[in-house]
Parts: C-alpha cells; structure tokens; sequence
C-alpha cells in the first residue's frame, strides 16, 4: 500500500515521528530515501527522541552504522557511500536484528532489505515543507493505512 503526506514543517515532520514511533516493534525496517537536505536524518533524531533515546543522533555518513542501546535498539545505516557493496559491511545482521533498522539511502544495497519492509522516501518542496511517500510492503501495509495527515 502507497501514501503520500505533506509535511509542513519541523512540528509536522516531529510529530509524524511520534506517530511512526508508536507502531514500532523488534525487526522493524525502515528504509528511507530523498535528497541531501530532504530531513532523513532530522526525522531519525524525532523518532529516537520518542523511542526514549538520550544520545544525540546524528548521520552516521562516515562510519556507515550507529546504535543507540534501548528497549528497542535503534541501528542508524546511512548507506550512501556503499552503492551495492552493502554485504560487504555484513550489515544484515542488523537489517534483520531485534532493532529498529533505518536505512538511509536504502536503495544503495537493495539487494539486502527484507522483501517486508517500511519505505519512505523524502521530497524537498520548499525549504520547510516536503512530501514524504510511504509504501508499507507486507506487514507494514497496516501501519500505512492507519496513517492520516
């Protein structure tokens, strides 16, 4: 199932967060894309701050994985630099670990994200406001359709 939201600012996008923080559970696959800027890792720092995460979360570019230890662990991928060669990281065993998984710029290994998974994708409209597309394939249709902005 597919949906498309408007996000009108840094509130919005917040509150969004929470929104999505709600339906999350062990395994659970976010896979996000958009352009530099769009708020991918903005929406992470929303999220992990209603996960209950205390440390400060930033993009994890460089050092392609960060994890925030919690109830529910978060692994923070930002896959930007890998384009295809994600198995070499052996990065699946936190795609498809007990955490929360979001992956940023998940098209880069493809070839590793579950056939079920949370997608979302990121569109600059202005310099506030973006377009988020959802697509929850397999169990995460259910989350899609309860969503209503």
């Amino acid at each position: 199932m597919k949906k498309e939201i408007i996000i009108n600012n840094l509130q919005e996008m917040e509150q969004f967060a929470k929104t999505i923080s709600e339906e999350l559970f062990p395994g659970f696959v976010l896979c996000l894309e958009g352009d530099l800027g769009a708020g991918k890792t903005t929406f992470t720092k929303f999220l992990g701050k209603y996960m209950g995460i205390k440390d400060t979360i930033n993009s994890p570019t460089f050092t392609i994985l960060k994890i925030y230890e919690n109830d529910l662990p978060l692994y923070h991928m930002d896959v930007y630099r890998l384009n295809g060669i994600g198995m070499d990281y052996e990065l699946e065993e936190f795609i498809y670990g007990e955490g929360l998984c979001v992956i940023e710029w998940y098209k880069n290994i493809s070839e590793s994200i579950p056939d079920e998974s949370f997608i979302m994708e990121i569109s600059i409209i202005d310099e506030n406001k973006r377009k988020i597309s959802l697509e929850g394939l397999g169990k995460y249709e259910k989350i899609i359709k309860k969503i209503s902005y």
